[in-house]
């Protein structure tokens, strides 16, 4: 499998270099071992705490692992071991004013933040790998948002409907994105498997496996509306407190995006449930059951895989640049809506999300009364759009492909 460059390698080098250490968490199979490889190959010896016998010699003697391995290393799914980490803190407090000594990665987030947490806080800077973006994908893994632009990509990436909807059934994964060959619907398969098996059995919130499986294939069947809990509960035959409790463990191991609706005093009555969106497209095809593009484009989930694609592309470029996204989305309870505001600070950045390739104005009445309501915080909105053009739309609205988000 080709290594593409990552958008968060300079915020990972950068962070080792002033931090004692540095936390790599994100859902498996996102490419934090490879990552770390390629960042650090030659320089630092790396230790998986994955098989069995290496986790028990660090569990049964931490002080003579640590000794066996010493700084710098890196320690990969060391949610494995969760009582090395206070042997770290140990090492780390001996020499605070070294920076880059232990360099960690793991997958299941509930127990590796737990650790974190209780053991290197402050000592150790936490970021996130997930799935890959578009920009990553298409080799320009640093290329700015539309809002952060000053003009547009010239050219414009040339993408048939057929190439763009492929993208988004075989999901963003490094595995299945980057090897075309690779039956992506066999590798979904293994995934949904595996993370329910390793990490999902694991957390104490969820008891019924084939239950829970069953939650997510309810959960991507509503995938970009408002989410009604009740309605799940009765559905799956389970309390309202479970399905709160399921979906917090969807949300802490990185498989879902939680979008709450903005909220500010103008005297509207808002609706409160949020969205949710799963981290990555290609999960939310399988689990919906699509296997074909073009059924997937035309079919009565099209808007919402579209939908799902540009809040995933939009969250994933943030969280790799570092940073904590300020994402919501607007809607009135007469209906108006905004798919996705996007806080900034310049300001509010709206943004509305149709499947059609041929923009219209109408597309843009959201994004037009949102700006009546908040003013001067709301900046240039955007309609992203399947088609290939880049044309205004009103005042401050622009018409933006997909293939340039």
């Amino acid at each position: 499998m080709p290594y593409l460059k990552r958008s968060i390698e300079t915020v990972v080098a950068h962070a080792a270099r002033e931090f004692p250490s540095v936390v790599i968490t994100g859902p498996r199979q996102s490419g934090k071992t490879t990552l770390l490889k390629h960042l650090f190959a030659g320089q630092i010896d790396l230790v998986s705490l994955e098989p069995p016998d290496v986790r028990a010699a660090a569990e049964a003697d931490p002080r003579g692992f640590l000794d066996l391995h010493p700084a710098p290393v890196i320690f990969d799914e060391v949610q494995h071991a969760p009582a090395l980490l206070p042997y770290i803190k140990e090492r780390i407090d001996a020499r605070r004013d070294e920076s880059g000594q232990y360099l960690l990665s793991g997958s299941q987030n509930l127990q590796l933040a737990q650790g974190v947490t209780e053991s290197l806080a402050g000592r150790a800077a936490v970021l996130r790998l997930l799935p890959m973006t578009e920009r990553e994908l298409t080799g320009k893994s640093g290329a700015p948002l539309p809002w952060e632009r000053h003009g547009a990509p010239r050219p414009l990436p040339d993408r048939s409907p057929r190439q763009l909807w492929t993208r988004f059934l075989r999901g963003y994964y490094p595995e299945p994105a980057t090897s075309p060959r690779k039956n992506a619907v066999l590798w979904q398969a293994g995934y949904v498997q595996t993370y329910l098996e390793r990490d999902v059995r694991s957390v104490r919130q969820v008891g019924d496996l084939s239950q829970f499986q069953a939650f997510l294939g309810l959960l991507a069947a509503r995938s970009a509306q408002l989410l009604d809990l009740s309605g799940l509960s009765r559905d799956l035959g389970v309390a309202v407190n479970t399905v709160k409790a399921w979906l917090s463990v969807l949300e802490a191991t990185y498989q879902v995006i939680v979008l709450r609706p903005y909220f500010s005093n103008t005297g509207k009555r808002l609706v409160k449930t949020p969205k949710v969106y799963f981290m990555d497209v290609g999960t939310l095809c399988y689990l919906a059951g699509l296997r074909d593009p073009l059924h997937a484009m035309a079919g009565p989930m099209g808007g919402a895989i579209l939908e799902t694609a540009v809040i995933g592309e939009v969250y994933r470029t943030l969280v790799h640049r570092g940073a904590e996204p300020r994402l919501w989305f607007w809607r009135t309870a007469t209906g108006l809506e905004v798919d996705l505001i996007v806080e900034t600070d310049a300001g509010l950045v709206p943004v509305e999300v149709k499947r059609a390739s041929t923009p219209s104005p109408a597309m843009a009445k959201g994004i037009e009364a949102f700006r009546r309501d908040h003013g001067g915080r709301v900046g240039r909105g955007f309609v992203i759009h399947t088609g290939v053009g880049i044309l205004p739309l009103g005042a401050s609205v622009l018409a933006w492909p997909f293939v340039a988000l």
